[in-house]
């Protein structure tokens, strides 16, 4: 029987036309399981489903998705990661298709998941993420920090200006004045992608209709317990971005905070909210 199964051409790559028409057709897909992302219940006979593909270093696994949580995509993680996640898969469900949860880290310190480098003369900027949990009133939002290595210019300025802030608030981003005041309602398009727990992309509205990546880790990157669980207890995240060289690397969020302070009393920080797209 058919599935309304979503497969992206990256997956089809690394499984082959064969084994994706097998799926699209029914043969291997199950009509039911567990959603990688949110992990509850699914019918790929019923709604629209997304294949996604954890690959490490000699295993791969294939798993499902709503299609309302995480787009067909392939994952990569760490070979440790991908046994134990299928152990855990063969000891919950008997070896049926399903989803196990890599559970990240819980520090008091704030982690850095991206930690970039300078760029070297003539190489472009690259973005660097931290993660932290910021106070806007009484409430803790679980935040990104999004800071370039370097100057950002819009496409063809060669001048060494640098726009990355006026960039997105032509997406519609805010000045951010006020810390303690969080940005609108959620910015249409954009949505933050966490799957099995980790942090895996910034999604930005496609010209083409859907969703592209604005930002994508280079592998899973693990967040704090208590910043999965306040991304998933408010369904949403807020992203911050600053120009280079201004918050800089801070091991504490409260020195996180101060810097942010610091960045938006000298009108140098943006933000928006972004829905959270998986758990």
């Amino acid at each position: 029987m058919p599935r309304m199964l979503a497969v992206s051409d990256e997956v089809r790559a690394e499984i082959g036309d064969d084994e994706a028409d097998r799926l699209l057709a029914g043969a291997h897909a199950p009509d039911t399981y567990d959603c990688t992302s949110c992990r509850t219940p699914g019918d790929s006979s019923q709604e629209a489903t997304s294949t996604v593909l954890f690959v490490g270093d000699e295993t791969a696994v294939l798993a499902f998705a709503h299609a309302r949580c995480v787009p067909s995509q392939v994952v990569p993680v760490s070979e440790e990661q991908l046994r134990g996640a299928v152990q855990s898969i063969s000891q919950a469900q008997g070896g049926a298709h399903g989803s196990a949860v890599v559970d990240g880290f819980a520090a008091e310190a704030v982690p850095e998941v991206e930690r970039p480098t300078p760029p070297a003369a003539g190489q472009p900027a690259v973005l660097g993420i931290t993660c932290g949990l910021v106070m806007c009133g009484d409430i803790a939002h679980a935040a990104l920090v999004v800071e370039p290595t370097g100057p950002v210019g819009r496409p063809g300025n060669t001048s060494g200006e640098d726009e990355f802030l006026s960039l997105l608030t032509d997406h519609r981003f805010q000045q951010v004045t006020a810390v303690d005041r969080a940005p609108d309602s959620p910015l249409p398009g954009w949505s933050v992608l966490m799957a099995m727990g980790q942090l895996h992309a910034i999604l930005q509205p496609s010209a083409t209709g859907g969703s592209s990546a604005w930002w994508q880790a280079h592998q899973p990157l693990q967040v704090t317990d208590s910043w999965r669980q306040a991304a998933n207890k408010q369904a949403t995240v807020t992203m911050y971005a600053v120009p280079a060289g201004t918050v800089g690397r801070q091991p504490r969020e409260d020195l996180l905070r101060q810097a942010l302070d610091r960045a938006a009393a000298k009108g140098l920080l943006v933000g928006a909210i972004l829905p959270l797209a998986g758990t």
